[in-house]
């Protein structure tokens, strides 16, 4: 009894020297596809969300976040002469959530008094709804049905803390995803295998790219709980 005792008590004070953070995002989204611009940071439309961190250690976070973005594939804006002459336009957005790890590229010290500044990878896995559309006579087809399909998040940023409690940061996401149908050009299913065009064999992909605002509780009264 005395050892589950102790192992309780000792749950309790590793809980207690951990720092949590919980903000926001706010941005641009883009998609690389089939149809639009292929320039990979680009946003074409709005991104917003709310974001969790679990500072695990100096190194490392567990991080988990609901973010949506919009974003418009226009054929007109590329740089290839075969989609300009095309002439697609495709709107679509994606709600997603996320969970994985982020990992800093130096000591990240947030329980030490004074500036903590690091650059950051975050990578996990994502799920995401989007909009299930198809192009039928040169014009988009909205059926009014929604897809869900799973991603590969890959983030680069830097976080700076500005106070005590507060954290600001920048980053650029881009998600590799497993479905090839954001800009409506390949339609899963028998019945819209007509309407399917460009490279079927490459899925899609979409950036998130913005500053994040956090805030951080938690903190044990110690100069350094991570030691």
């Amino acid at each position: 009894m005395r050892v589950f005792f102790l192992i309780f008590l000792f749950g309790i004070s590793t809980l207690g020297a951990q720092t949590y953070e919980v903000g926001v995002f706010a941005g641009g989204a883009n998609i690389i596809g089939d149809v639009g611009r292929t320039n990979y940071i680009l946003p074409s439309g709005i991104a917003y969300g709310a974001l969790f961190k679990w500072n695990k250690s100096k190194r490392y976070a567990w991080r988990a976040s609901v973010t949506r973005g919009s974003f418009t594939a226009d054929d007109t804006k590329s740089n290839l002469a075969s989609r300009n002459q095309r002439a697609f336009v495709v709107e679509n957005s994606v709600t997603e959530f996320s969970a994985g790890l982020e990992f800093n590229f130096v000591e990240y010290n947030l329980h030490k008094l004074g500036p903590a500044f690091t650059p950051y990878l975050y990578t996990g896995l994502t799920y995401f709804r989007y909009d299930f559309n198809y192009i039928d006579a040169l014009q988009v087809q909205d059926i009014n049905q929604k897809d869900g399909a799973f991603a590969i998040p890959m983030t680069v940023g830097a976080k700076y803390r500005i106070s005590q409690l507060f954290i600001i940061g920048a980053e650029i996401g881009a998600r590799y995803t497993f479905t090839d149908n954001l800009d409506a050009s390949n339609p899963e299913g028998s019945n819209f295998e007509q309407f399917r065009f460009g490279n079927i064999l490459s899925d899609d992909w979409y950036v998130f790219s913005g500053i994040t605002f956090t805030y951080t509780f938690g903190r044990k009264p110690c100069q350094d709980c991570f030691e």
